[in-house]
């Protein structure tokens, strides 16, 4: 998969970039695994089934995860620096979700700096997670060329 960016004097206010993935039960595994976060709600359905929501659903911080993978390679893109993030969240992502993840330059502050927003949202154009992204905008055009990793779970 072929990567760039967009340097700090390329971004514009309004500027945006965005991904969408439907979430399945080996998203939420897999980031169980990373994290360590394995909390029930997360992972065994008939406990999820007591819970105020009633079926499993995925960590918050997946929707961080993917705010990442924008920043990271469409918006800046390659070269970027995570300096901060603030999130909520609004309602919870559940296995089928498909989840649209839109980020969307706010501010730039000196320093290339940049304050991005970033939204996440269901099927049902319902906001799931909102908040803003600090970050240190590259300075240089870069691109590569990035390969997916195979991996094998074990949990």
């Amino acid at each position: 998969m072929e990567l760039s960016n967009f340097t700090y004097d390329e971004l514009e206010i309004g500027q945006s970039a965005s991904i969408t993935k439907e979430i399945t039960l080996s998203d939420i595994q897999g980031f169980a695994a990373i994290s360590g976060d394995i909390n029930p709600a997360h992972l065994d359905s008939e406990y999820a089934a007591k819970t105020m929501f009633k079926e499993v659903i995925a960590h918050g911080m997946l929707n961080g995860a993917y705010i990442s993978a924008v920043l990271g390679t469409k918006l800046p893109g390659l070269g970027t620096i995570y300096l901060s993030q603030e999130l909520s969240f609004m309602k919870p992502v559940k296995i089928g979700t498909v989840l649209e993840v839109v980020l969307t330059v706010k501010e730039k502050l000196p320093k290339n700096r940049v304050v991005i927003e970033c939204n996440c949202f269901n099927q049902d154009e319902e906001l799931v997670c909102t908040g803003t992204a600090k970050v240190l905008a590259p300075a240089q055009k870069l691109s590569a060329t990035s390969k997916v990793p195979e991996f094998t779970l074990k949990i």
